[in-house]
Order: C-alpha cells, then structure tokens, then sequence
C-alpha cells in the first residue's frame, strides 16, 4: 500500500515538473510561504482590542459634613468613572462609618472583602461610563490639648473637596494637606471649604479664638525718620526712609508732616495699603492693624533756590512719643554748602545715619540727628548756604585737523601720507588702525622718527606728549607714510579709498588725491566733498617732517610737456621702489612724491573709531584731466 502511494506521488511530482516547463507567457511562480505573506497583508486579521488595565477609577470625592460634639454627620458623593462592560468592584475610603448608600439615586449594598468595604456594581459603557455613589456618612473628631481635629480618609481620587459646617463663630482654623478655600462665619455657624491631595489625608483642626485686648489699648508709639535731601540744579530730590515700633496697641497708619513745599511721588513698604496728602500731610495707610513694628520708604521733590540761602524741608513723624534719625543734606553738580544754620538737630558724621546716607556720602554733605531731649515747643530747621561754581569742559585730548596725501596708480597701488595735529592732556596712547593689507614705510611723532608698537588687534599704539599742569595744550604732529595693494584700474569704474580710524575724534579733514593722468576722476557723494585747496589750520601741519610747506596740488590743466615730466619722475620712483624691495627695517625718513593731477576733498567731525571713505569714479581718456 505504501509503496503505491510514493509510486503515486513520484509521478504527480513529474507531471508538475514537466508542465512548470511548459508554462505559457505570462505566468508568475512564487513559492507556498511568499503566496500566504502576500495574503496577509491583502486580508488582515484585526487585532482584538486590549482589555483596560483597571475596570473603574475614582475620580472625585465631595464631603459635606456637620459636626455636632464630637462626630461629623453627613453624606459623602464618589464619582466612579467605569472603564469596561459588566460588573466593578469599586472600594470604599477606608475610616468611613458608612449607613446607608445608593448608585445614582437607587439603594445599593456594599460588600465587605478583606476589611474593607466596596461598591459592587454593573454598568453599561454604552448607557455612559460614570456613576455616583451617594454615602450617609459619620466620622469621628478628635480632642486633643484644648485643640479638636477632623481627618478625612486617604482616597486615591484626582480631586477631594471637603465642606465642613461646625455651630459655633470665633475659631482659629488649620488646615493640613490641602487648601483652605473658604472661612466664613454668620448666624452662629461657621463653615469651611477645603481641597486636599491625592493620595493623602485632609485634616481640619480648630481652636477657640483666643482675644487680645492689648490692640485695644491706646496706642504708643516712637518713630525714626531718615532723610536724604539732594540740592540739584533744577530741582531738589527727598528720599526718607520712616520706621514705627509700636508698644503699645495697634496702628492702622502714619502721619508725616511735610513742607509746604514737598511734592510726594511714591510711598511704598511691605505693609502700605493706600497713601494720600491732607492738609500739609501725609497720610499712610497700612493693609492691617501693626502691633510691632512697620517701615516704609518716601520718595519726594521739592522747588527749591539753586544757589544762596536754602531752607531745607525736613520730615516729621507725628502721634509719637520719641522720633530719632536725622537728615543729610548735599549739593549736585559744581557746588558747595558755605554755611549751615539749625536749630533742634545736633550736627553727626553721614555713617551714624544708615547705610542710605553713607553710601551717598561726599564731601559735600552735611548731616544731623534730631536732638534725644529737644526743649519744649523747639521746631527743628535747618538752612543752608550754597554757592554755585560754573563748569567748564576739560579737554582730554583731540585730533584737531588731520590732512591725508593720497597717490593712486592703476595697477590699484595707493601710497598714503596721514598727518595729524594733536592736543593731549591726559592720554597716554592713540590707537591708529590702518586699512588691511597696508605696510607701513615711516612715521614720525612731533618731527621724530619713531617706531609705533602695536596692539592685540593689529593697531598702531603712538605714544603721546602731555602738557604740564595749568598750561595749555600744544598741538603737535604725528605722520604716518603707508602702502596699500588693491584691485587694478580698467577703463571705467568706481573706487574706495579707506583712510585709517582713530580711537579719537578728528574736528576736520583735508585730502589731496593725486590720481593717473589718463582718467577722468571725480568724488561721489558722501562724507568728502569737493572744493578749492586751502593749507593746513593748524600749525602742527604748516610745514610735512622735513620743514618744508605742504605742496599746492597740480592744476588739472596740464600741457603735454608737464604730463612727459610726471611720467619720468614716476618712472623714476618706480625704480626706486625696486631697489628698496629687499629692505627688512622700515625706512625712516621717505618723501611722499605729489605728481599727476589732483583732487581736493574735505570732511568735518569724524567720529572716533570710524574708518573715513572717499568714494571716487574714473573714467579712461586719451587727452586725460579731470571730467
């Protein structure tokens, strides 16, 4: 038999071999396991939906409680919000006196499993998933110390609100693990409105309010007031820091008497409710009774002479038995107090008035402390004298002419002469930063070769000269001779030229551009403008290193024997440039050669810091001269 069935089996084996090779066009063969992946994702099997990890959840429990000697009466409402179809099983808070309960209005037994009680119950998800357990309720108050206390149960619900009603008025309340939201009392009753944690128990404790005639007594007071008085030009500042200890009673506010002339701004404090000005006075109001101690800062200005006799408004605490502190007084701007007149204060140094007045303290300040035992019917005054100095502007230092000789060719080489006249009282440095790229040929300081040191940025650090104390400051001359490389000149175009930035300002700048005799040249707009040459203002610049005058550009206008004259002398400082190119020390000394036609440009008040720019346009010609 068995050998029948394998004889039967090797020959369907043969027939499918011989027909997978006869397969007509078209046809796709894919193996049994490929064919069933391919069915499963065409047909998915859905997934069947996991069941909820728990079958309900207490969300919120509201207490609303009457307590009544030593038990709190009343009903308890769960809300239960139910997770799955059938039956849950919902527990109890554990502590609760449970007598009668009921699920949405019905009656309904509690069961008790493993000492504890729960609400077994079914509910439908598709009639709605929350129900609410209604519970009558009773729990136990405990005495302790003079003190009784309420603790509700643990509970694991998101929200737990608890109203407890209690018949009796004037109790001090605590509540402890969650928030006390209401304290009320009226008709005899007094009612509370608390939320707690989750997962953790509320407790209420109260005692009776025990009542304190000492605010009842008259009120006894002493007072501090320390003020700070600032004469300025214009007007006079008036800071006063007051402070109340109280011995005796309550105080609900502060009177201060002010000046006629005194005009408050801002009072402000921990305990300052409201502030208001009646009849020459000034009347803080705190946020509640003060029985120790209160301070509180007053901010002010006053009309007062600028100069000559000044009487100074003062400050006064009123209602107190003894006021201490004291007042400073001093001048703003160029000024002095001459002379001081007072009666009642006694004169002290700035430091035994706090720490507000030694922080401000000058020489010229006064200061006084009111008198501890002032005489009878004594007011006290205070007058000053001040005198008034003019103030004059004290020069530190100041670029006041820079003058620049510029010489351009048109393989975009620019050689450069800056020349500056300067003042200095106090500076020991000027910092000169030179455009990228320039290679500095000489400079000089005052007519002296000098070497430049350099700071971390690249800049050029020249030292400068000071002028002896009452002298006035003589202007001298610094000069620098540099090498910029830029881009080649084609037929038409515009160019830039960057002059060095000083870390001082310059009053006025004079230019002359010495440019090729084939272009056309002109300046565009911007912070150099065109006009006739003029030398140089300022001595320091009459004359370059050598003593020699500052030569007058040439005249655009030129024939063509003076245009052959500037192409040799050009030719000629080619050629000697060349021979200086092995060079390793910066010469010392090198004329600046002035050839070619030129403009002249000016600018005024440069900025410190601020690379001046000369925009120019040039266009090739064959005559050349300037368009």
């Amino acid at each position: 038999m068995h050998r029948a069935w394998l004889a039967l089996l090797a020959s369907a084996l043969s027939v499918a071999s011989a027909q997978d090779s006869t397969h007509p066009p078209g046809w796709v063969v894919i193996p049994v396991t490929e064919y069933g992946a391919l069915r499963d994702r065409a047909f998915p099997i859905e997934e069947k939906t996991k069941p909820p990890a728990v079958d309900s959840t207490l969300t919120r429990v509201d207490y609303d409680l009457q307590i009544d000697g030593s038990l709190a009466t009343g009903q308890a409402k769960l809300t239960v919000d139910v997770l799955k179809d059938g039956w849950v099983r919902v527990p109890i808070p554990a502590g609760l006196l449970v007598h009668e309960a009921k699920l949405d209005g019905k009656p309904l037994s509690l069961v008790s499993e493993k000492g504890g009680l729960y609400a077994v119950f079914s509910r439908p998800l598709l009639t709605g998933g929350r129900a609410v357990l209604e519970l009558n309720v009773a729990l136990p108050a405990a005495t302790t110390g003079g003190e009784e206390r309420l603790t509700l149960p643990t509970s694991p619900s998101g929200i737990t609100r608890a109203s407890v009603t209690l018949p009796r008025e004037d109790l001090d309340i605590k509540v402890a693990g969650g928030i006390l939201s209401e304290n009320s009392g009226t008709g005899g009753l007094s009612r509370w409105l608390a939320y707690g944690r989750s997962n953790g128990s509320l407790t209420f404790s109260w005692r009776r309010k025990i009542e304190d005639h000492h605010v009842e007594l008259p009120l006894k007071l002493r007072g501090s007031m320390t003020e700070l008085v600032s004469l300025g030009e214009d007007s006079t500042s008036i800071y006063a820091e007051a402070g109340l200890e109280i011995a005796q009673g309550a105080a609900r506010q502060a009177r201060i008497q002010l000046a006629p002339n005194i005009i408050v701004n801002q009072v402000s404090g921990a305990m300052v409710a409201d502030w208001e000005i009646k009849s020459g006075e000034l009347v803080v109001k705190f946020l509640e009774p003060v029985e120790k101690d209160v301070r509180f800062v007053i901010v002010g200005e006053a009309r007062l002479p600028r100069e000559g006799a000044v009487d100074v408004p003062l400050l006064r605490l009123l209602d107190t038995e003894r006021e201490s502190g004291g007042v400073a007084v001093e001048v703003v701007g160029a000024g002095e107090i001459k002379d001081v007149k007072a009666q009642g204060l006694e004169r002290a140094d700035p430091g035994e008035l706090g720490q507000t007045v030694l922080s401000r303290q000058s020489p010229a300040m006064v200061a006084f402390r009111f008198r501890t035992m002032p005489a009878p019917g004594t007011v006290p005054t205070l007058a000053v004298q001040v005198a008034r100095y003019a103030q004059q502007a004290v020069l530190t230092a100041n670029i006041e002419e820079a003058r620049y000789r510029v010489l351009l060719t048109t393989d975009g080489k620019m050689l450069v002469q800056a020349r500056y006249a300067v003042r200095n009282n106090q500076r020991n440095f000027v910092r000169i930063r030179l455009p990228d790229g320039a290679v500095v040929w000489s400079s000089s300081l005052a007519g002296t070769p000098v070497r430049a040191g350099q700071a971390e940025d690249g800049s050029l650090l020249f030292p400068l000269t000071k002028s002896r104390a009452g002298e006035e400051a003589q202007a001298f001359a610094i000069e620098i001779l540099y090498l910029v490389r830029g881009a080649a000149w084609s037929d038409k175009g515009r160019a830039s030229l960057d002059l060095p930035a000083l870390d001082l300002p310059i009053s006025r700048t004079g230019a002359v551009v010495h440019y090729p005799p084939l272009f056309h040249v002109s300046a565009e707009a911007g912070a150099f403008r065109m006009q006739a040459f003029e030398n140089p203002s300022s001595p320091a610049l009459s004359g370059d290193a050598s003593g020699q005058a500052e030569v007058r550009p040439a005249s655009p206008d030129q024939s063509a024997a003076s245009q052959a004259a500037t192409q040799s002398l050009v030719d000629q400082y080619k050629a000697r440039i060349e021979t200086r190119r092995g060079a390793t020390r910066v010469p010392i000394g090198v004329e600046f050669l002035a050839v070619g036609p030129s403009l002249f440009l000016v600018s005024e008040l440069t900025a410190e810091s601020h690379n001046p720019t000369i925009q120019l346009a040039f266009q090739k010609s064959r005559k050349g001269g300037v368009k």
